[in-house]
Formats: structure tokens, sequence, C-alpha cells
């Protein structure tokens, strides 16, 4: 791509483990470059980017937030940086997917008091996996037990050798005051109001920078021939040249910069700034499909309207608000495009960028650029819009699959009335929900499906406050069945004389088990005309109605063979009706005779999990009557475990893995099977 198209728009997303500070970094960030006229703290619920009821009671953040900012860095040049501030609670995890799809550049938030965490990990695989340039910076570095060193040594264990350390700490914990320039050889002390001036290094600091300064700069030049043939002939680069190169090297994901501050304090934020425009890449080429074809989206100003709409936030006063990039051309007020899916045409009416809950009016908005309009009709989140005739779509993102679920009993019937609408626009917001309406058991349950208990739990909340639904939650009941334990034979009849017209129907079945999951079927081996043909088709409905209304348990009959064999009938008494009356008592009667075996699901689980965790793991899915079926060793040195397990052992799984684990496993399970449980349930 020519980065020239669009040179100076970088759109950024904090990423790191949960707590460690990237809502501070932002607010910091926002309050240096003059947005805002005062920092505001988490604890006190007066930042930018977390202004929900539910993240300002927890202080955390729990959806992506952008905030736009302009910056001059020490190149001249005025970067237009997007920031988005993502939720860093595994439960959450779906803020951090949309947002890496629109950022081109992910910073890396550690903690220097706390250092590399299982969120770390986690956001760095995410990131390399969406191919998304990276580079970390440490905060809290003023904090009590601060070890920049100790955080340093953490992360080469989980980045490598793309390790590029370009600042060292001046002072450490209260006495941290500045930050040395790896790259300049110059020392930098920082006043109360965040700007910075030149400082002499300490002897132990400057000793340690002259010897890492040599590193960096051989790591930089390695990656460049001719200026690593410059270099060996005895010439020394600038501090601006390994910049340039080192650019590059972010760019194509080889380097990985590493920076130190304080979000509180507000050391290191205008460096932190001024790297993210003359490292971070700009906008880059997006791949598109069209029809089984792949094309590569250029982000051209001056090309076709091409518009990602990433995100819907619902509005208690604007209504549904949708997050959008624009990946190619230039996009209007009051412009019309289609989705690309629906064919759906949409008015951009009242374009705006926000930041936090601040809607900044804008006229355009250019290639690269992030901005949102309210009100779209048809146009959820992962949403393209096009100019008509063409229907390109992006490939379909990976889906977190949901491993926590909550059944939502509506509170009055209004509740129940708005409920269907009210999910449905929550999902809209947060695609990582799942709704599903389970009529395998009685009464048929509404299930919310998330990440997590605090997903489900913040999930209901915003339920009741912005779309005025109010429920209660209950666990998810399993959806047992039963099977006959042997073959019996019944005789089903109605008899029926009151005066007048009368019901009659005699019915003889056999009923045989049949192979598990073979299902339920009905024979007809009635001859000589013992049940005229025009009434069999009544008694099989009465056969599979008194299967799925259940057995002695209370639970649905499957896998079982019901053959007709006999039966009577009347010439003016018999009747349809009496004929399905007669076959659901026949069944009744048999399954009675003969016993059932009570049945329960079986998923198919996987298990990612670190193979030192791999013997804790084994024994606990043991414990849930699991039955392991196979063990690989990954080449990231995860182990991946293969089980079945009864889904009644899975309901707090998710749960229990993370506190195993140390929230390192994570896992999958799709429905296997049906096989006889271990002992009765009792009846629903």
């Amino acid at each position: 791509m020519d980065q020239a198209t669009t040179p100076r728009i970088r759109t950024v997303a904090l990423v790191g483990h949960s707590g460690v500070g990237k809502t501070t970094v932002a607010e910091a960030l926002l309050h240096r470059a003059g947005v805002i006229p005062r920092a505001g703290r988490v604890e006190d619920g007066t930042t930018v980017c977390d202004t929900d009821p539910e993240e300002i009671r927890r202080a955390m953040s729990l959806t992506p937030a952008v905030a736009p900012l302009e910056w001059t860095a020490t190149d001249g040049q005025t970067y237009a940086i997007t920031l988005i501030d993502t939720p860093g609670y595994v439960d959450f995890a779906g803020g951090v997917d949309a947002a890496l799809a629109v950022a081109d550049l992910a910073v890396v938030v550690v903690s220097a008091v706390d250092g590399v965490e299982v969120g770390t990990e986690a956001v760095w695989r995410r990131c390399a996996e969406a191919g998304v340039p990276r580079l970390v910076f440490v905060t809290k570095e003023d904090k009590p037990r601060a070890d920049f060193h100790r955080v340093l040594e953490q992360l080469q264990d989980v980045v490598g050798p793309g390790l590029v350390c370009l600042e060292l700490p001046l002072g450490e914990e209260d006495a941290f005051h500045g930050v040395a320039d790896v790259l300049s050889d110059q020392g930098f002390a920082y006043d109360a109001d965040g700007t910075h001036h030149l400082e002499p290094l300490p002897e132990d600091v400057a000793v340690e920078e002259r010897a890492l300064h040599e590193q960096v700069t051989e790591e930089i030049v390695s990656g460049d021939d001719e200026q690593l043939e410059r270099y060996l002939t005895g010439e020394v680069p600038s501090a601006a040249d390994l910049e340039r190169t080192l650019a590059h090297e972010v760019l194509d994901q080889v380097a990985f910069p590493v920076l130190v501050g304080s979000g509180t304090t507000g050391v290191g934020i205008d460096r932190l700034a001024d790297l993210i425009g003359e490292l971070g890449p700009g906008p880059r080429p997006v791949e598109v499909e069209m029809g089984a074809t792949s094309l590569e989206v250029v982000p051209d100003p001056d090309g076709e309207p091409l518009v990602h709409v990433f995100r819907t936030v619902t509005d208690p006063f604007v209504g549904q608000v949708s997050l959008f990039r624009v990946l190619s051309g230039t996009v209007r007020q009051d412009d019309r495009l289609v989705n690309t899916t629906t064919g759906h045409e949409e008015r951009l009416h009242g374009l705006f960028r926000l930041r936090g809950t601040e809607h900044l009016p804008v006229e355009t908005v250019p290639a690269g650029e992030i901005a949102a309009v309210a009100k779209l009709a048809d146009s959820p989140s992962e949403s393209l819009l096009a100019v008509r005739g063409r229907p390109v779509r992006l490939p379909a993102p990976p889906r977190r699959p949901p491993s926590y679920a909550l059944s939502l009993v509506p509170v009055t019937q209004s509740d129940d009335d708005k409920l269907a609408g009210a999910l449905q626009r929550l999902c809209a917001e947060d695609p990582t929900l799942v709704v599903d309406r389970v009529v395998d058991v009685r009464p048929v349950q509404t299930v919310l499906r998330g990440l997590g208990d605090l997903h489900l739990a913040v999930a209901v909340e915003r339920l009741g406050r912005k779309l005025g639904v109010q429920v209660t939650t209950e666990p998810v009941r399993v959806a047992y069945r039963e099977t006959i334990a042997g073959a019996a034979q019944a005789e089903g009849k109605v008899k029926k004389q009151s005066g007048g017209h009368g019901q009659f129907a005699v019915v003889q079945l056999r009923v045989r088990p049949a192979e598990p999951g073979a299902g339920s079927t009905f024979v007809d081996s009635v001859v000589g005309g013992a049940v005229p043909r025009h009434y069999l088709q009544a008694v099989e409905r009465g056969v599979m109605e008194a299967l799925a209304a259940g057995g002695p348990h209370g639970y649905p009959v499957v896998d079982v063979v019901v053959e007709c064999y006999d039966g009577k009938h009347h010439a003016v008494d018999s009747s349809d009706m009496a004929f399905r009356t007669a076959a659901g008592n026949g069944v009744r009667e048999a399954l009675a005779r003969a016993g059932t075996v009570l049945l329960e699901p079986v998923h198919e689980v996987e298990v990612l999990v670190p193979n030192e965790l791999q013997g804790e793991v084994l024994g606990d899915l043991s414990g849930r009557r699991g039955r392991i079926s196979g063990s690989d060793l990954l080449p990231d040195g995860r182990c991946c475990i293969q089980a079945l397990v009864p889904e009644a052992e899975l309901a707090r799984y998710v749960l229990d893995l993370r506190s195993l684990t140390g929230g390192r496993g994570t896992f999958t399970t799709a429905p296997a099977h049906y096989a006889p449980a271990p002992t009765p349930a009792l009846t629903p």
C-alpha cells in the first residue's frame, strides 16, 4: 500500500489485562492533547471512556469506547489519532475483537507493578491472529513495587526477539520522574504539567542506556540492508533514521517497541503520542469478498465509498448509534449507501464523532477515519455499506463461542411482550451474546448465552436500564430424555357410550428400543382391516404426541419403535380422535410396563490449556464424568484436550476452569449424543 494516501490518520486500540490502567492512559493522552481540561479518574467515574452506569459502578471498562484527538509530534506532523479503549476482563473480549477489526495499531498496556498477566498473553495472541502491529507501554511506573526490568524480562518471554526497548525509566516508584530515550541518548525529566525538559542521565542509567543503544541500533539496522551496510562501514545512523526503519518493521510486525511512563503523573505520555504517530502505521488495505473472489480495498479518499459498521450502541436519547470506519472513499452528510448483505438503502444523516458521550458533528469522513451515525434501519455490527451494485462482504470473523448461559424470566406480562425485541437490540450491540428459545424442556425457556457470569449480569442490567425490560434469571434446565428399557406390548383403547354418538377405538401396540440416536418411528403392521387405513394417521399422531409428552420421569421419549399390529373399530362410533387417544393410552401403558432409561445430553469438549496444567485439567474432567478422547501438544506450548462430558457437569465449567488455570484455560463445546444417566433426575 502507498501509505501516503492517508499518512496522518492513526487508529489505535488500547489493549491489555483488566485493571492495568488502559482507561487512565487514554485519559492522560486526551488531557495532554488539550482535549479535556483535566484528567478524570476511574475511581470517581469521571473518565471520558467509561460512562455507562455499569462501568462506573464496577470501576472497569465493559465496552470499547472511542476518543479522537489531534497531536503534533516531534517530526512536525499533526496526526488525527482515534483511541479505542477496550475492556480487559475476559468476559468482554468481544469488545477487543471489535476494536482490532478496525485498528491499525495496538498499544499493549502492561502494569509495571503486576507485570505480564494472563490477559496480556491473551491479547498479544489475539493481535497476532488479527495481524495488527503492536507496541508496548509499561505504565504505573510511579507506583509502589514497580519494576521495569522485571517486566521487560517477562515481555521477552512472551514477545521473543522482536522486542525493542526504546526507553528506560529515570527513577522508580515515588522517584520516577522521567525517561531515557535510547535512540537519541537523551534524558527527559517531566514537570507537573506533563511537559518535559532535558536532564543529564545518571551514571548508572547512562551506562545501561549506551549498551542498550548499541543493541537496539543493531537490531533495527539489521532489518534494512542499505542502512546495515552503511552501519558496518562506520556510519552512525541518526535517531530519525532509526525511527524511519523501525516504523517499517513495526508495520511488518517484526519489531515491537517498548515505552515506559505513568498515566497518573503524565510522565512519558507525550512520548507515547509522538511514537504512535511516528512509528504507528496509517490505514491499511482491507480484504473483502465479492462472490468467490477476494479483493483488496485501498483506503483512498477519492475512491468509491465503502463503510464498515463495526459496533452499535443503544443510546436512550438518540436510539441506535452505529460506529463505522470508512474503508474507502469519503462519506458526506446525507449520503445514501446500500447494505451489501440485505440490499437495504441507508441514509447517513447527522454524521458525528463520539468522544465518550460527547457528539462532535462532522460534514465529511475520509478513508481511514472512524465516525458514527444514528438510526440506521437495517445495518447491525459487521455490516458493509457501499454504492449500489457493489455486493462485497467482509470475510466472516471468528466467533467467540458462548460458554455460560442463564434462563430469563420476565417479571410482568408487559416485560414478556417486549423481551424478544429488546434481546434483538441487545445482541445487535454485543454480537458475543446469543439468544436461544429452548423448546426441549417444559416450560419453554428463553436462554441468554455469553462469555461468563459477569457478561450476562451486565447484559441483564442493561436490558432493564436501556431497554426497559425487567427479568429474573434461573439456571438453564438440562434437556433430559427417556427411552424404553425393553420390549413391551400394550393395548390402548377408548370406549365411551353416553347417549348419542359414542367413541370407540382399540389398538394393539408393540414398543421396543431403537438404535441410540435413531429417533422414534411408527410401523404399520395391521392386516385384514382391523384398523381402517384412514385411521392409521391418527394412530401415528397419537403415538408421537404421547412420546413427546414424556415418560414416567416426565421427559420426552426417544429412540423407540412403535408397531401397531392389530385393533378394533366401530362403523359408527370410531373416529380420528378416538384412535389418536387410544394410541396415546397404549404408548403410556407400554412405557409403564417396560420402564424407561433416563438419557442425558453429552457434549464434545475441547480444552486449550498450558501444558504444565494438563494434569489438573484432566483430573477435573474425570471428576465431571468426562471420557478423555485425545490430547495434543500445540506449537505455542499449549495442550488441546478432547473429551466427552455430560451437559449437566458443564453449567459452571467456564468459571471453574478459569479458577483452576488462573484464567489461562479456554474451552469450546458442541452437542455430541445422548447417553444413559447414572441416576434418575427429578421430574421437571
